[in-house]
């Protein structure tokens, strides 16, 4: 319990809660667009040189493909607990249901990269495969709520589904993310050396401008929300508990360490706000856009990254063997 609290009182955590409060607030306190794309590219350009590296050092294992595995496995079957729990507890219709559903079974990658910095402050460093297994987990939710939203709409069928591959395979996010971690697993430490200045020394001060960013979106998104009622706003808090139970469940199961189990259990609670809401678009133009955004990104992530990651670190400590 103590290392939870300690968690939520590290610099990381407090500036997303400054963030939120000074949007609560109404001040007129804002992060440039411009450089809080910066920050973001610069961030996922970290986490997967480093993965990389780490992959190159220890090699590949039955683990990393165990891990990958169990990555792929959940990102097929939360969106159906989700579409379930959507469609009877929050009265949703199939095709918002659907597309809400996509992002309770996608990932995030600010949530994974904050709780990756949590885990190694606290000893427990997730092993470097566990960015591969964040990228794969990315695309098939997104797959699965569309097919689940399929029923819902005229003609049955989605559209746009050239467009749909091409945004899902080419996002942005998921390319940099898997592109700097075969970098790394090319260049080794060796290679890496050269940069580990500029991706290991401004991380952490980087991830708290960019949290500050995202508590000002998150608290003003809050504000703005229209279709967020009470039982979706508790079903955006149960369903990334489930979810981080089943993922850390899942991680034990294929015997992974205990920071690579909490990691996993917190890619399976996160939500996507990144991703799935640009395919959403492309593909269901139909859902509503603002109470996706509402549920993941207003709901979800402040949960998650004030008390989620602690929890799902704390289960994976006693699910693990030491």
């Amino acid at each position: 319990m103590s290392g939870g609290l300690e968690a939520l009182f590290s610099p990381i955590i407090l500036f997303f809660v400054l963030g939120a409060a000074a949007a609560f607030a109404r001040s007129d306190l804002s992060v440039p667009e411009a450089v809080a794309k910066g920050l973001s590219l610069y961030l996922m350009a970290s986490i997967g040189l480093k993965g990389g590296v780490e992959v190159r050092q220890s090699g590949f294992s039955t683990e990393i493909f165990a891990a990958a595995g169990a990555g792929l496995a959940l990102s097929l079957l939360l969106p159906f607990l989700a579409f379930a729990a959507l469609r009877r507890f929050g009265r949703l219709g199939p095709i918002d249901a659907g597309a809400v559903a996509a992002h309770y079974g996608s990932v995030s990658v600010v949530t994974f990269v904050t709780g990756v910095e949590i885990l190694t402050g606290r000893g427990l460093p997730p092993a470097g495969y566990m960015v591969a297994v964040l990228a794969l987990m990315e695309t098939p939710a997104i797959i699965v709520g569309l097919l689940l939203a399929r029923r819902g709409l005229a003609g049955g069928a989605a559209t746009g589904g050239d467009g749909l591959w091409r945004e899902t395979l080419l996002n942005g996010s998921v390319v940099l993310l898997m592109g700097s971690f075969v970098i790394g697993l090319i260049a080794g430490k060796a290679g890496f050396a050269p940069i580990a200045p500029l991706f290991e020394s401004g991380f952490r001060g980087a991830l708290c401008l960019f949290l500050l960013d995202m508590g000002l979106i998150a608290a003003r998104r809050l504000r703005e929300a229209r279709a967020l009622t009470l039982r979706l706003a508790a079903l955006a808090v149960l369903l990334p508990v489930v979810n981080g139970t089943l993922g850390v469940l899942a991680g034990t199961l294929v015997g992974l360490d205990t920071g690579s189990v909490a990691a996993l259990g917190i890619l399976a609670g996160s939500a996507s706000y990144i991703a799935v809401p640009a395919a959403m678009r492309l593909a269901l133009p139909q859902a509503d856009a603002g109470l996706y955004l509402a549920m993941s990104l207003a709901v979800t992530f402040p949960f998650n990254i004030t008390l989620g990651i602690p929890f799902y670190t704390a289960l994976a400590g006693t699910m693990v063997a030491p």
